[in-house]
């Protein structure tokens, strides 16, 4: 392995490693980049396709300003003459009106079934009796109040002074201006076609008194089209109140919520005097608006209003100067229109739902990433092996948010080429700043949600739930509080606070614009539109830009804690977490007899004492020191805790391989864990390289490697990639880091046949396991942890591996664990045997077999006749002889080595197959698998008896 001489990487040589792995893995998901833009593509075609059929519907002859041929000149010859002259009903509305029709002002008169009468909860007496609705005789009610009742009554006492009906044939409508009128009829978006003279309901004047055969027929003549209306007289009751407070609760208590058992009282106005006199006009005006329509920029319902505004005024102006004073309100009319098309834009009607699910298909995409790399570890693998928090986190934020960018482009670019207005009509840089802002805040939120999954599959399902319940809800729920304006405008804001009704909130501005804009002719939203009271898209854009620099920052505080184990009170203490620059000795307290019975094996005794020498020096060439390392782990659902290393002390010099040696579930991998930051000790420290695994991670990381138990590798990259990207965490460059990526490849036999550029997702176990090897041997790390690393290995490049780690520790320290005694005999220079949590012998391999295997291990295979004799022949050589295996004639037994000459043994053998006949046998010495097996035997039992 090539050496690495420039000491740790740079922040921004680890910036560029972790960019260029991430534009190599997103150039691998190519497929899946293209499917996810097909998405807003097809949903954008979808939408071209409506808007033609419906257009091609709207363009026939019966949706346009109507036309006819006249005989101009009365030659026979005939030219096409379009306009309201020749359109019916429904054509008029998109012809040009350079002079718009003049309307009588009417007021909104309640229908007679809900026109105020004496109920049980209202139980005015002055009220009609509820009969009068049998009989259809109901008047419209007016109620008054102020501080002057008999100013009060006077002014009201002309608003419907009874006076014949004189309507002039030739000028009907200018006639009945003279007069209060109303409808109990809807408003229109326009008012160039008054309802109230185009429908089978009545038009009223209303007096205080009606005269028999009061009802006469009103003919208007529309462009080619001739009706006939009916006008009728309806009563007027003025009823006065003593405050306001009480027409509130008359007002209330008649209201209209849509329950149909409810009984309703509607008025027609009412009026609060205040504290006018013959000097001071001062008037406060209830309206009815049960039907008012607020649709569009204009409230349209209120063009009913003025009238209630005149007859009060023009009441008091006859109440000054008398009955001859009149302030006449001729008429209301629209603004002159050119012609227009029947245009309807489906972009814009359904733009807020379809286009919110566009942009928040983003969020699972960049939440189900970041999850990823948790769930498969690669986040700490990546830690391990130096790359720091902030070069993680400033390339894969500024990742993130260039695919997002590029996403919106291509989106916005699209929607713009095939003609959607909503994209077309509204200015670019509005939505620009607009999308901006809102894709920052999806990646931040995305960082922050991830903190709360482990899981690749239960993230994707709860994202894209959170993708279409987030638009049902903002186009079902939220946007009908938009709509109405009788919402609190603080909930409006409350509800923005969460990102996907902000979106939505965004999408539902812009289409309104839009589709006003396609409809009237006009532009969609400027910049000086946000100054409109109305228009939310400012409060919108202040919202998301202050949640993206709040979750920003509270998502880089959860990632340090939820995975880095910090303290969450860790920036109160940022002065532990200084690089040490000694040996520092932790107070530590022995616990249980356990410690005691270990201190009794004097190779343990012997490494203790070590450590605890070494810990009071300055400076020291060991690697590794562990000082009575603990971890326990807390009991649950009643269960007692774990102790998984129990006061380990270890001492591991430059250029040892130690290898640990244990039964499954003996603490091996908690102890690994621990070494490598995956996990925190309970108690006690351990040294690398001088620097305290409990405070100094971040820099133990720049100096170490790991091959862990189970192989952290994307798929999607090739085992030559992932070389570089880690060589790059190293400071590897250049042609250092070219030669450093060929050896390591060639090294555990991944260079030849094109395996080097084959994706890790198709290499075997043991190719996985050789390139993680590799991985952790890259750079010249100086402390290696090997958490089994032959595992699934052949015979051959078991061999081949240990070619490689032989050579690796040569100059480096080297931790392996592994259930191969051939292995650890072959690599290790110490060994140690860990079971139950402790440390029960250190020594190299011959030192434990010479003092754990103080016996032979003699073997005979018989037929089962021969048993005995076999047995009386071992007790013969060694009275001390111990049976350990028999079966079907085939026996094994312990020979204390003081007890036997081997060639006495040759001798008997020859001996007892002149007498029976021998199939087989043999003497053995003790092997590394027997002291192994041994000691931890012993140690069990121990504990059991314990």
């Amino acid at each position: 392995m090539a050496d690495a001489t420039h000491g740790p990487a740079s922040f921004w040589t680890q910036a560029d490693a972790l960019l260029r792995k991430n534009l190599t893995f997103q150039k691998r998901n190519l497929r899946t980049n293209i499917r996810l833009i097909i998405f807003p593509f097809f949903l954008c075609l979808l939408l071209v396709l409506i808007q033609s059929l419906v257009n091609k519907e709207l363009d026939k002859p019966s949706n346009r300003c109507g036309c006819t041929c006249v005989d101009t000149n009365g030659d026979g010859q005939c030219e096409e003459k379009c306009g309201i002259e020749y359109s019916t009903l429904d054509q008029v509305g998109t012809c040009p009106i350079p002079h718009p029709p003049e309307w009588p002002p009417l007021l909104q008169i309640p229908a007679q079934r809900y026109r105020a009468v004496r109920t049980d909860f209202i139980s005015y007496s002055d009220l009609s009796d509820e009969s009068c609705k049998t009989t259809g005789s109901c008047p419209v009610t007016m109620l008054l109040t102020g501080n002057n009742q008999t100013l009060g009554l006077g002014v009201a006492a002309n608003m419907f002074a009874r006076r014949p009906l004189n309507v002039n044939s030739s000028d009907i409508l200018f006639s009945l201006a003279n007069y209060p009128l109303g409808s109990q009829s809807k408003t229109q978006f326009s008012s160039f076609l008054e309802p109230a003279f185009f429908s089978n309901l009545p038009v009223y004047y209303v007096q205080s008194q009606c005269a028999p055969n009061s009802e006469f027929p009103v003919s208007l003549q529309i462009g080619s089209a001739a009706f006939q209306q009916d006008v009728s007289c309806v009563p007027g009751l003025q009823l006065w109140r003593n405050s306001s407070s009480e027409i509130n609760d008359e007002l209330y208590k008649g209201y209209r919520k849509g329950n149909k058992e409810r009984k309703i009282n509607e008025i027609l106005a009412a009026y609060d005097f205040l504290n006018s006199n013959a000097n001071n006009f001062n008037v406060s005006i209830w309206y009815n608006s049960t039907y008012k329509n607020d649709s569009g920029n204009q409230p349209l319902g209120l063009t009913r209003v003025p009238r209630s505004v005149n007859l009060i005024s023009n009441a008091y102006l006859q109440f000054l100067l008398g009955p001859s004073v009149q302030m006449l309100f001729e008429f209301v009319k629209e603004m002159p229109k050119p012609e227009t098309k029947l245009r309807l834009d489906f972009s814009s009607l359904l733009g807020p739902l379809f286009f919110s699910w566009v942009i928040f298909q983003l969020f699972p995409v960049v939440l189900t990433s970041l999850v990823y790399e948790k769930q498969q570890r690669l986040r700490i693998m990546m830690k391990m092996h130096g790359l720091g928090d902030w070069p993680y986190w400033m390339i894969s934020y500024a990742y993130f948010l260039l695919i997002s960018s590029i996403y919106m482009l291509c989106f916005v670019i699209f929607g713009s080429l095939i003609g959607l207005k909503f994209f077309t009509l509204n200015d670019y840089s509005i939505q620009f700043v607009f999308y901006f802002i809102y894709i920052n805040l999806q990646v931040s939120a995305a960082f922050l949600v991830a903190d709360l999954f482990s899981n690749v599959k239960t993230t994707t399902v709860v994202g894209y739930m959170m993708v279409f319940g987030s638009g049902l809800l903002g186009g079902f729920l939220f946007q009908f509080f938009l709509q109405d304006t009788s919402f609190p405008r603080a909930g409006i804001i409350a509800m923005e606070l969460y990102p996907g009704f902000s979106l939505y909130r965004g999408l539902y501005e812009f289409a309104q614009y839009s589709f006003t804009g396609n409809y009237m002719g006009t532009d969609g939203m400027r910049w000086k539109d946000l100054n409109d009271s109305k228009n939310g898209m400012r409060e919108v854009l202040i919202i998301m830009l202050v949640q993206w620099l709040v979750l920003l920052g509270v998502a880089y505080y959860a990632d340090q804690v939820a995975s880095s184990g910090r303290n969450p009170l860790y920036f109160l203490w940022k002065h532990q977490n200084k690089p040490s620059t000694s040996f520092r000795k932790p107070s530590f307290q022995k616990q249980g007899s356990k410690v005691f019975v270990e201190m009794e094996k004097l190779d343990v005794v012997q490494e203790r004492e070590k450590v605890e020498q070494l810990l009071q020096e300055s400076s020291t060439g060991h690697a590794i020191i562990c000082d009575d390392l603990k971890k326990v782990y807390p009991g649950r659902d009643g269960n007692p805790e774990k102790f998984a290393v129990r006061g380990l002390s270890l001492a591991l010099p430059q250029g040892e391989c130690f290898g640990m040696l244990g039964p499954n579930g003996a603490g091996k991998t908690s102890f690994i864990n621990m070494m490598i930051g995956l996990i925190k000790p309970s108690s006690g420290a351990a040294y690398v390289q001088g620097l305290d695994i409990r405070t100094d991670m971040n820099q133990i990381y720049t100096s170490m490697g790991v091959c862990p138990q189970h192989d952290l590798l994307w798929e999607r990259l090739t085992g030559r990639e992932h070389l570089l990207f880690y060589g790059r965490l190293k400071n590897l460059k250049g042609a250092a880091l070219n030669q450093a990526v060929e050896e390591s490849l060639r090294s555990v036999n991944l260079f030849h046949g094109g395996v080097a550029d084959k994706q890790a997702g198709k290499y075997s176990g043991g190719m996985k396991r050789r390139l993680s090897v590799a991985i952790s041997l890259i750079g010249d790390p100086k402390v290696v942890y090997m958490d089994e690393p032959s595992t699934g290995l052949d015979p051959a490049s078991r061999k081949m591996l240990w070619n490689v780690v032989k050579r690796a520790k040569q100059n480096r320290a080297i931790i392996l664990t592994t259930h191969s005694m051939e292995e650890a005999e072959h690599l290790c220079d110490r060994l140690g045997i860990f079971v139950d949590g402790s440390l029960q012998c250190v020594g190299n391999p011959k030192e434990l077999k010479a003092r754990y295997g103080g016996s032979y291990v003699f073997t005979m295979t018989t037929i089962s006749n021969h048993e005995e004799e076999v047995e009386n022949l071992v007790r013969h050589l060694s009275p001390n002889a111990n049976k350990i295996y028999q079966i079907s004639g085939t026996q094994k037994f312990e020979l204390p080595k003081q007890e036997i000459i081997i060639s006495e043994v040759f001798k008997a053998v020859e001996n007892a197959k002149s007498r029976f006949t021998v199939h087989a046998w043999g003497l053995a010495d003790t092997t590394l698998e027997d002291v192994f097996i041994k000691v931890a035997r012993g140690a069990q039992e121990f504990n059991v008896l314990s």
